[in-house]
């Protein structure tokens, strides 16, 4: 009987630090010994929050078509939806893909096909004082190191993005989230050319 009893007793206190366990928060951003961000491995595992075609900041038109695909992870999301806020070491993915129109049964649209690259961005202020930094991969690119301060990506993002330094305003699901929490700027809706 003793033996069930702490058997027992011992069952209840390893369910009681499983539930008192910190909530799981990976993937987090990796880094190399020379702080270059690690490709994330599985970011289409993450959450997707949107795609887009063709997108171009510039009123000049661009040298091709592309789709983005846009993740982040999961923790990160459930955070910003009970807080409208990006907690530290999020990670936005941005997949960029060929478009292409014709091929299989296919007879207008567009549908995605080969990877061209990768741009990521991530809030981090211990390893960058404005908090976010933005790194572009090529195909076969391992790693990559933070865009130089003051580069394009983030420039746009500090003038345009709806919240923080995200463009909320293209994420369809979280656009509500975001008013909802008072942390939507409306008038990075209004049309404006990014410089």
């Amino acid at each position: 009987m003793k033996g069930v009893v702490s058997v027992g007793l011992l069952l209840a206190l390893c369910s009681l630090l499983l539930a008192a366990a910190p909530e799981d928060k990976s993937p987090l951003p990796q880094y190399d010994s020379r702080g270059n961000l690690l490709r994330p491995e599985d970011y289409r595992e993450w959450m997707f929050l949107s795609a887009g075609y063709g997108m171009n900041y510039s009123p000049a038109p661009g040298s091709h078509e592309m789709f983005t695909n846009v993740f982040v992870q999961r923790w990160a999301y459930q955070d910003f939806l009970q807080s409208g806020k990006w907690p530290e070491r999020t990670a936005f993915v941005i997949d960029e893909r060929a478009a292409q129109s014709k091929g299989s049964i296919n007879q207008t649209g567009h549908f995605q096909t080969d990877l061209m690259g990768l741009a990521v961005e991530v809030k981090d202020s211990s390893r960058s004082p404005e908090k976010w930094a933005y790194y572009g991969f090529d195909i076969d690119d391992k790693s990559a190191q933070a865009m130089p301060k003051g580069n394009p990506c983030w420039t746009c993002h500090e003038e345009h993005a709806a919240v923080e330094h995200t463009f909320v305003q293209f994420y369809p699901t979280l656009k509500p989230v975001a008013k909802k929490f008072g942390v939507y700027d409306e008038k990075r809706e209004q049309v404006t050319v990014a410089k």
